[in-house]
């Protein structure tokens, strides 16, 4: 869940990342260490981040926003990134650890409730929905919280939840009322007065 990034953002990021890890510092003596890291580092190297995993560079990006972490360990944007990196790569235990130090550092950060509730929608449905319930009290207007809340209370069962869920979801925006599976879709149909929303 990268938020996009214009060519001139990415050119600069790429540019910051390369002058802080091309170009290290020189002591006294002539010998060379790496370059002090600083906040305006940090954040640069984390655009740099998404603009490596934007171009398939998963490995790279990773490198990128553990160099955050050697800096700032409880940076809880390097922690979720490390994890959305991770679930892309195909490593659902690195991805599930990388959510949990992010959420033990912002127990709030809405984003990793819900990367972690979707990682766990097949092998734990019941902390899913318990993730997912929280991300949705931190965040009412959360459509796609309510809606995987409503497709996973589907999967056990639980048709009346997941009716509710999926009904909160496509009140908040209309264009899921599409994706709502057809046995929920005509008792979820939006009021005519609905506009879609840009709240997610």
């Amino acid at each position: 869940m990268w938020t996009g990034l214009g060519a001139s953002v990415a050119v600069a990021a790429g540019a910051a990342t390369w002058a802080v890890m091309s170009h290290p510092a020189t002591t006294p003596d002539g010998k060379s260490e790496k370059a002090p890291l600083t906040p305006l580092t940090a954040h640069a190297l984390l655009q740099a981040g998404h603009v490596q995993a934007q171009h398939q560079d998963l490995d790279g990006a990773e490198a990128t926003f553990e160099r955050v972490l050697e800096m700032e360990p409880g940076n809880k944007l390097a922690w979720y990134n490390i994890g959305v990196v991770a679930a892309r790569d195909g490593r659902p235990a690195d991805a599930r650890t990388a959510y949990d130090r992010a959420l033990k550092i912002d127990p709030s950060f809405t984003s990793a409730l819900f990367n972690q509730a979707v990682l766990l929608k097949a092998s734990d449905p019941d902390r899913s929905i318990t993730l997912l319930k929280r991300a949705i009290t931190l965040n009412p207007q959360a459509s796609t919280a309510h809606f995987q809340l409503g497709d996973t209370l589907a999967r056990k069962g639980r048709d009346s939840q997941a009716r509710d869920a999926y009904r909160r979801a496509v009140a908040v925006d209309p264009s899921l009322h599409s994706q709502v599976p057809k046995k929920f879709r005509d008792s979820t149909r939006p009021s005519p007065s609905s506009t879609p929303s840009a709240v997610r």
